[in-house]
């Protein structure tokens, strides 16, 4: 069977309490860089290479020790926060589970947890939010609502593919505020992957523009939009 390579040569690094832009356009292989990290790729997918956290292989890494990193030290915020949340079960219950999974609290202490999320993401009324369903709220209570479930153990390294892709402009701006406000107060890396230049200028450290499956430039957010030095990014 003939094999076709998704992303080829791919190399970046991702500082503490740094932001980190993947940007490249549709097929780019941005997304498909980000979810190798952790293995979040369908079951045909090959990785080599070396993918380190915090001195760890992670492509060496077992399906019990990613489940363990998963949403504990590395989390993600997906495009379609309707397709990650589980429709079946509400706010509370999506929040309170890597909780009581990764920090070992009680269903009490998570529930009290999950409120302080909301609050801390802006969802107005969070102690009666708790008790809504995914259908029952807007795309950018929706979004919030996912922000609030990758935060809840305080990762190092939060994953946001497109976060706000889905969103109209006015809650885009809200939400992008958001997590630039939540970097800071949680001390987090951020790897942030998009097509929006006008976004990446604001929240970036760095960029890693991508075409093709491969890096064609890497440099400091000043010099990708002051003196890009590839055709391409150019």
């Amino acid at each position: 069977m003939q094999r076709t390579l998704a992303v080829k040569g791919v190399s970046f690094d991702v500082p503490e309490n740094g932001t980190v832009a993947l940007v490249g356009e549709s097929g780019s292989g941005k997304s498909v860089t980000a979810m190798s990290i952790l293995n979040l790729l369908p079951s045909n997918a090959e990785r080599s290479g070396r993918i380190l956290f915090q001195g760890r292989d992670l492509l060496q890494a077992g399906t019990r020790e990613l489940q363990a990193i998963r949403g504990k030290d590395i989390a993600c915020v997906f495009q379609d926060p309707m397709s990650s949340l589980n429709p079946v079960f509400n706010v509370a219950d999506q929040i309170c589970e890597p909780l009581m999974k990764h920090m070992g609290m009680s269903h009490r202490q998570a529930l009290v947890r999950a409120e302080e999320l909301l609050n801390e993401v802006g969802i107005p009324e969070p102690k009666r939010r708790l008790k809504a369903y995914p259908h029952e709220m807007s795309g950018g209570q929706q979004q919030r609502v996912m922000i609030a479930v990758a935060l809840a153990c305080s990762p190092k390294l939060l994953i946001a593919d497109e976060p706000t892709t889905a969103l109209d402009v006015t809650i885009q701006r809200q939400v992008m505020e958001l997590l630039a406000r939540l970097k800071q107060s949680h001390q987090m890396s951020l790897l942030f992957i998009s097509h929006d230049l006008g976004v990446v200028g604001e929240i970036s450290d760095q960029v890693v523009v991508m075409r093709h499956g491969q890096v064609r430039e890497n440099a400091p957010v000043a010099q990708i939009f002051g003196a890009p030095q590839d055709a391409y990014t150019k």
